[in-house]
This record gives structure tokens, C-alpha cells and sequence, in this order.
């Protein structure tokens, strides 16, 4: 099979996105010493800080491209709920963001944990609140999205959560390292291919 190039100064992922069609059945909220606090109106700069905290390992750089107007016109919307995880002195370590703007269908926009947290197994926590959260009067769908620069474990996951995956894309995009969006040393677990350090032909 052929192979697709990616430009240098780019970054190739697999994007697979899942839904779940039907509220799952109730169950227990996992015990973990957080909580789960909503931030009706969280400022730019305190939303990237946090979002650069959590996203950083794997490249998450959307929201620090926006300027503050792009940013508030989504995190502000009525429709979209932000809330961070807090642990018990109060420090802000995850957060979840659900978007309601699509009509009957709820999409987990983002969620997750700083990397000192990441696969201690609090997942499991904060997906029992979002999908309590999720389910409303309403909702008929509950959909997310993950890719191949996310923790290896997120897409098992979604799928031991209840998730169906439904289809898969490739995206290719400028390396937000390149950009000074995040420093050129994250994710070093993604190589780096800078057009700059290319020999002259």
C-alpha cells in the first residue's frame, strides 16, 4: 500500500470518532478525592493555562490559537458548559467541557486530567460525571472524538465507557510546536520535523 507523505513542519494523526445512543444504565460514581466544580465564565488566560496544563503531553493547541474574542465566543456560549477538577486544596487538575450546541446531541468537547494524574485510573470519575451531566432531558446522542497524539489508553477508554466508534479521518496540521504555541520540547514522544533543520538540496 502506498504511503502518504507529510509535509515537514506537519503532524499527521488518526482521528476516530465514537457516540453512545442511549443513556447508560446508572451506576455508582466512583470514589476519588476531587471535585467537579463548573466555571460559569472562566477568563482566556485562565482557561489556556489550565488547557496548556492538561494538554500539553499531547499536542493540544486549538484553543491556544484562538485570540480572546474566538475563545469567549465558544467557552462563553450558553450552550457550552466548562468545569474544572479540583482537588482539596482547591487546585484546579482536569476539567470537562460539554457542547450543546448542536440540537438533541451532546459532544464531550474536552476531558481530562493533568499528566501527573493521567492514567491513575480518575477517568473513570470524571466520565461518570460527564455522562450524568451529558444525559438531559433531551439528548438523544453523546459523541467524542479522540486521536493517535492522545494518551495511548483514551480510545479503550471511551470504548470500556460505553463509546461506539462510528468512523475515522486522518488529519495533518502545522506542528503548534513550530508555531511557539507550546515549547519545542512537549510531547517528545512526537517527533519533531523542523523544515529548518533540512540539508539544502
Amino acid at each position: 500500500m502506498a504511503l502518504t507523505p507529510v509535509p515537514p513542519g506537519h503532524i499527521a494523526t488518526i482521528v476516530t470518532s465514537l457516540d453512545m445512543a442511549a443513556r447508560p444504565r446508572p451506576a455508582p460514581i466512583p470514589p476519588a478525592p476531587f471535585r467537579l466544580v463548573r466555571w460559569p465564565a472562566p477568563t482566556p488566560d485562565r482557561y489556556r493555562a489550565l488547557f496548556r496544563r492538561i494538554g500539553q503531553p499531547w499536542l493540544w493547541f486549538s484553543r491556544l490559537a484562538m485570540d480572546d474574542a474566538t475563545l469567549l465566543a465558544t467557552i462563553a456560549d450558553p450552550a457550552v458548559e466548562v468545569f474544572a477538577v479540583t482537588d482539596r486544596q482547591g487546585i484546579e487538575i482536569g476539567f470537562l467541557e460539554l457542547d450543546f450546541r448542536l440540537p438533541v446531541t451532546c459532544e464531550l468537547g474536552y476531558l481530562g486530567f493533568v499528566p501527573e494524574l493521567a492514567g491513575k485510573g480518575h477517568g473513570r470519575w470524571l466520565m461518570a460525571h460527564a455522562l450524568g451531566l451529558a444525559w438531559r432531558r433531551g439528548i438523544d446522542r453523546v459523541w467524542v472524538h479522540t486521536c493517535t497524539l492522545d494518551h495511548p489508553a483514551a480510545l479503550g477508554f471511551y470504548r470500556r465507557s460505553g463509546f461506539r466508534p462510528y468512523a475515522q479521518a486522518i488529519e495533518t496540521f502545522a506542528d503548534p510546536r513550530l508555531a511557539g504555541l507550546l515549547p519545542r520540547d512537549a510531547a517528545p514522544q512526537i517527533p519533531l520535523f523542523d523544515p529548518a533543520d533540512r540539508p539544502a538540496s
